[in-house]
């Protein structure tokens, strides 16, 4: 099962975040994400424009609400900055990868008109 079809599991604290060893293969199953410091998952989205983009913020949100995960989302004009860790123990859990991946998916999702113009 993928990671985008598995649902986040809430963290009720008293558990040390991942290790590098533990999350070095959670991110080779997202596409285009970096871990900052071992403390957190971010990821820049490209858009055509702002009313892309707001929806983008939109869907992801609808999701963070349904998964009870809610990450620090970023909205500018045709660009969209999700940044993702366990509040809980400051750092990261599998449900942050979890998290990343539907992200991913809901990008992925976008139709080809709602990507930026590839450049000539």
């Amino acid at each position: 099962m993928s990671l985008a079809d598995r649902d986040c599991v809430p963290c009720k604290g008293g558990v040390p975040p991942l290790t590098s060893t533990e999350w070095e293969p959670l991110l080779g199953q997202v596409e285009d994400w970096e871990v900052v410091d071992d403390h957190h998952l971010q990821r820049l989205y490209k858009v055509r424009n702002f009313v892309v983009a707001l929806d983008l913020v939109n869907k992801i949100g609808a999701v963070a609400e349904e998964q009870f995960h809610h990450p620090d989302i970023e909205l500018a004009w045709g660009k969209v900055g999700v940044k993702i860790w366990t509040h809980k123990i400051n750092g990261l859990t599998e449900s942050d990868f979890v998290f990343a991946a539907k992200c991913d998916r809901l990008f992925t999702e976008l139709p080809a008109e709602a990507l930026p113009k590839p450049k000539s």
